[in-house]
């Protein structure tokens, strides 16, 4: 379960930072390098995930994910763009969290 979530940490630094990077290309006119930077960090996240358990498919890697992103966008908001979450922000990203992990870590029949 540790790879699991570290793959799923990864994954969510790597599409929030890429989608960052591309975006203050794109509506703050930073250099070209830091889009291309972006999108690069982007293909990663698209690899990462791949590399999780394989009793985990796509639909629940994905779904999981989901739920760990909310969480990740949040901190990134709070620790780069200085955007301190609300409370109901914060109990949005808590459910979503604990049904990330009802998805990915609920046992099930073999």
């Amino acid at each position: 379960m540790f790879k699991s979530i570290l793959l799923f940490l990864l994954a969510g630094l790597a599409e929030i930072g890429g989608g960052y990077l591309v975006w203050i290309w794109l509506r703050e006119g930073k250099p070209v390098w830091v889009g291309l930077l972006g999108g690069l960090i982007l293909i990663l996240y698209g690899i990462l995930p791949t590399l999780q358990p394989t009793v985990l498919d796509f639909g629940r890697v994905y779904a999981a994910y989901g739920g760990l992103f909310i969480v990740l966008s949040l901190l990134w908001g709070w620790m780069v763009d200085g955007k301190t979450p609300d409370t109901p922000s914060l109990v949005g990203a808590c459910i979503a969290l604990m049904g990330a992990a009802v998805i990915a870590w609920w046992p099930r029949a073999a």
